[in-house]
């Protein structure tokens, strides 16, 4: 056997430790830079001095109608059978479906639907 044989043994053994140890470093740094993309997209900021979260705006506008909208659901969805207030409504309650209410009303000063004919 010649005398560099072992030399050249551990060599090989360290070139592939060191094949090994360069393609899990890349595949560690890939994972994260795509797990970092993948973040900033959610407006998750991740740096040496910590984690920075970005809130979405969002406009009064949008959220006073989307409120107003589920309240308008709400009450349309509800039933008070033989509810009966003391300050309004004084009439017998309907045992009837609830009529629907919108924010809107498309109708003046009409009663029951049907206009007031001119004298």
């Amino acid at each position: 056997m010649h005398p560099l044989a072992p030399l050249l043994i551990l060599f090989t053994i360290l070139g592939v430790l060191a094949f090994i140890g360069y393609a899990v470093y890349t595949i560690s740094n890939d994972i994260a830079d795509k797990t970092s993309k993948k973040m900033q997209k959610k407006n998750i900021l991740v740096t040496k001095d910590g984690m920075k979260v970005g809130v979405k705006e969002v406009k009064e506008e949008s959220y006073v109608d989307t409120t107003q909208s589920f309240l308008v659901k709400a009450w349309n969805y509800s039933t008070w059978p033989a509810y009966k207030s003391r300050l309004w409504n004084q009439q017998e309650a309907e045992h009837d479906q609830p009529k629907h209410r919108s924010p809107f009303s498309r109708h003046g000063s009409t009663s029951n639907g049907v206009s007031k004919a001119k004298a």
